[in-house]
């Protein structure tokens, strides 16, 4: 198909509104705290701002590289990612966090290897598949050799420790496995030997069950495990239809937990109301039409899963962190792209997106 000149501008249009909204609500959210913790009210604001320009530029080279250049780049980034796995594992490389190794300082600044692993496995696998997803019947050659880099990657993500992240991985393998053709019954088998896993998972680690208890009734503990999610369903309550204003969230104001990271969602719903949560939900349906739309008219299989993998990853992600504020999933530590606080996670989120305009350039969109 013929090069088209300029990228998909519904998805680049969405991309950049998000960005700007989370720029926003991050300065709104986390004000207050800054200033309380270190003095400055734009302290995030700042680091923020750094990040989204900085993923900026990036996303202005992943346009104009070509993505095909990726699929020679699998084996380099399934190895780096894997090694800065277990490197974080590792003090004093790893940063202990909150009883958690999930962040590697250099200098200023700090950065979570999880998040190079989610791109890595989303290139290894449209590579895999684009060239041997007639395979996919066969368990040895066509699902084996997928779920087993998966599985280590996951491994890793799952000792650090950080469920959420792993499961993310795990739901990222089985559902571009299942778009490119493999057999339910099989992927069916697969998933429900790895449940006794995950239950495992969660029933060796005390703070996890408490996470499932506060879902079933956060009311039982309403000052311990449940009153996170207590204090989002007031902000998104408080909100109204029309919201309190920007700046007037009264949640944030210590009492609503990682305001500006993954509950992010709660403010906005408080001060722009069910129309400004509503219209967020939107733009991501938005972007996630686009990439499908893009994945479906890619010009080449490794394009196409490149691009399925892409938004499948922003979808569950987005999906999860909705989830969580409003109750609907346990609680687990995802932010929502584009929007919430953070700096790798909000860089890469941008660099894969840039590669998703990248394709659609080549597609007939």
């Amino acid at each position: 198909m013929p090069r088209k000149l300029a990228p998909d501008m519904w998805l680049f249009g969405v991309v950049v509104v998000l960005l700007s909204i989370g720029v926003v609500m991050v300065y709104s959210a986390s004000a207050i705290v800054a200033a309380d913790r270190f003095g400055d009210p734009y302290f995030f604001l700042k680091k923020q701002l750094f990040w989204a320009l900085l993923g900026a530029a990036g996303l202005w080279l992943a346009i104009r590289v070509d993505y095909r250049r990726l699929e020679g780049w699998v084996l380099p980034l399934l190895v780096v990612a894997a090694a800065l796995l277990v490197l974080v594992l590792i003090p004093p490389i790893g940063q202990a966090i909150n009883g958690t190794r999930r962040w590697i300082r250099v200098g200023p600044v700090s950065f979570q290897p999880v998040e190079l692993a989610k791109i890595a496995l989303v290139v290894y696998l449209a590579a895999f598949l684009a060239k041997r997803g007639d395979a996919l019947a066969e368990f040895r050659r066509g699902l084996l050799p997928p779920l087993a880099v998966a599985g280590l990657l996951a491994a890793l993500v799952l000792v650090q420790p950080d469920l959420g992240n792993c499961l993310t991985l795990i739901a990222l393998t089985f559902a571009l496995l299942f778009l490119a053709g493999g057999r339910v019954a099989h992927l069916g088998l697969i998933l429900a030997g790895a449940l006794p896993l995950v239950a495992i998972a969660i029933w060796m680690a005390p703070y996890r069950l408490r996470r499932i208890t506060a879902f079933v009734d956060p009311w039982a503990d309403p000052r311990g495990s449940g009153f996170q999610i207590i204090q989002s369903w007031l902000a998104l309550g408080n909100g109204g239809v029309l919201g309190q204003g920007i700046g007037a969230s009264k949640q944030k104001l210590f009492y609503l937990p990682e305001s500006h990271t993954d509950f992010i969602f709660a403010v906005i719903g408080e001060e722009l109301g069910f129309l400004g949560a509503a219209t967020v939900v939107a733009l991501f349906v938005i972007l996630v039409w686009r990439g499908l739309r893009i994945g479906l008219r890619a010009p080449d299989p490794f394009g196409a899963y490149l691009a399925l993998g892409i938004t499948v990853l922003i979808a569950t992600q987005t999906l999860v962190n909705l989830g969580v504020v409003t109750g609907l999933l346990p609680t687990k530590g995802l932010p929502l792209p584009f929007i919430s606080f953070g700096g790798s996670a909000l860089l890469v989120t941008i660099l894969s997106t840039g590669v998703l305009l990248n394709i659609s350039q080549h597609a007939d969109v």
